[in-house]
């Protein structure tokens, strides 16, 4: 007996909104017209279709997100870093708590009860009406550094992937594995497991158009924000696959209608409208951007980041702060437009003969960096800016002086950062040589309302 078999997919949205209408519209259009035709449908994500850089997202933990998600009654899920990694933990544990869909995930655990959460299935089996049963297996990025920071324990791809192809073993025909691991790492699992047939991916941003057959793997993937809607076809003959294609849509070419930017309008309205409810502060007086003010945005922020780390020097980069803020009232929505960053603080400890060769790559760096469009590793600016220090100066000679004395190179000295900081390669000193302590339970935003609150409490 022969089986038609249809797979929809999405994945790295990052709450992309603007695309939200074309490709729901798509994904339901396209599931009738596949089922009138006589094939099995089935609809995945996988992973990062929320982004706290939006403020709906924001403003509902990612709670609308689902929300627009169970719009499609996806087949399975899979998490991303930002969901994972972008919410706290009480925020994440509860992020599915309405959706009509199953999140399907094999390699983490809470930390606390030491088992799968309640909301995620190491994998599902789906049985379409002609009887071929499919196994979906679901496999997020196992960020060993910092999913413990936020109570959860990523476990080995290799030893998750292993335990759950043995759960499957004799019970599926096919198996389909919905993978936010990147492309590199989708190609080895394609070279390693003959038992996975079809590898959705997601993560590194991938865009394979019509697919790539690896080993005895097809790889499909939608590149990132929505550009793309994913499409796989194939056949199975007796519970065997005959044939398989892969291909992919281009979002922004599919018809829009008269009411899609209303909605796109509201999305946005509707998040600042919330966070606009929550005020932070009554600034006294307009703080700039600009380094040449007397009145600079940044030393609030490294204020903050030395209180949030407890620590009496620290860094930001320029380019963290996207406008000024006047004088009067801040709002949540205000701190959001301004830092919508998923950036962390972090705590450094360095001997001085260290700290004094990362304010040299500082220096050696700040050409490049000041115009530099960094993607990625929580920054969601435009460009990157200068490092600016507090406690720290350097003289027209080139001398680094530690709250106006002499650096001790012997010394050590307790630094306030950020987790991006560590994760771009642009200062190494702090991975190679820093007893690094990053704090997952905040952002960087989250930090600076808490310090502005306190100073100008409205």
């Amino acid at each position: 007996m022969s089986d038609k078999i249809s797979i929809l997919h999405t994945n790295d949205l990052h709450s992309h909104l603007e695309r939200w209408p074309k490709i729901r519209r798509y994904l339901l259009t396209r599931k009738r017209q596949l089922t009138r035709d006589k094939r099995s449908v089935l609809t995945f994500d996988i992973g990062d279709f929320i982004d706290r850089q939006h403020p709906l997202t924001e403003a509902t933990s990612g709670q609308a997100n689902v929300n627009l998600m169970n719009e499609i009654g996806y087949d399975g899920v899979t998490i991303g870093n930002n969901e994972g990694l972008g919410l706290n933990h009480e925020q994440f544990n509860h992020l599915y708590d309405n959706a009509n869909f199953s999140v399907i995930l094999g390699n983490m655990t809470d930390k606390q009860t030491q088992k799968l959460p309640d909301w995620a299935l190491p994998y599902k089996i789906i049985t379409t009406p002609k009887g071929t049963r499919i196994g979906v297996l679901g496999l997020t990025a196992p960020f060993e550094l910092t999913y413990p920071l936020l109570g959860w324990q990523p476990e080995d791809v290799d030893q998750a992937l292993a335990k759950v192809l043995s759960q499957l073993a004799g019970k599926t025909d096919i198996n389909i594995l919905l993978s936010h691991l990147g492309l590199p790492t989708d190609r080895y699992l394609a070279e390693r497991y003959s038992e996975l047939q079809i590898i959705i991916g997601a993560h590194t941003h991938h865009l394979l158009a019509y697919g790539e057959k690896h080993a005895n793997s097809l790889l499909a993937a939608a590149g990132r924000y929505g550009d793309h809607i994913g499409r796989i076809d194939f056949e199975m003959q007796d519970g065997k696959l005959i044939n398989i294609q892969a291909r992919t849509i281009t979002t922004d070419d599919l018809p829009a209608v008269h009411n899609d930017d209303v909605e796109i309008k509201a999305y946005r309205e509707s998040g600042e409208e919330q966070l606009s409810k929550n005020v932070i502060a009554s600034l006294p007086q307009d703080y700039h951007m600009d380094l040449e003010y007397d009145n600079r945005l940044i030393d609030l922020g490294l204020e903050a980041l030395k209180e949030r780390t407890h620590t009496d020097i620290a860094m930001l980069s320029t380019g963290l702060f996207l406008h000024d803020l006047p004088a009067g009232i801040v709002t949540a929505n205000d701190l959001h437009a301004l830092l919508p960053h998923a950036v962390h603080p972090m705590r450094s400890i360095l001997k001085g003969s260290d700290l004094w060769r990362l304010v040299q790559e500082t220096k050696k760096n700040k050409r490049f960096l000041q115009n530099a469009r960094v993607k990625g590793m929580g920054f969601r600016g435009n460009l990157w800016g200068t490092i600016v220090w507090s406690g720290i100066d350097v003289t027209e000679t080139g001398e680094v002086l530690v709250h106006h004395q002499p650096i001790d190179y012997d010394a050590y000295y307790t630094i306030g950062s950020l987790d991006h900081y560590l994760f771009i390669p642009y200062f190494p000193t702090l991975e190679i040589m820093g007893q690094n302590t990053m704090s997952y339970d905040t952002v960087l935003r989250e930090d600076f309302a808490n310090y502005l609150h306190k100073k100008f409490a409205p």
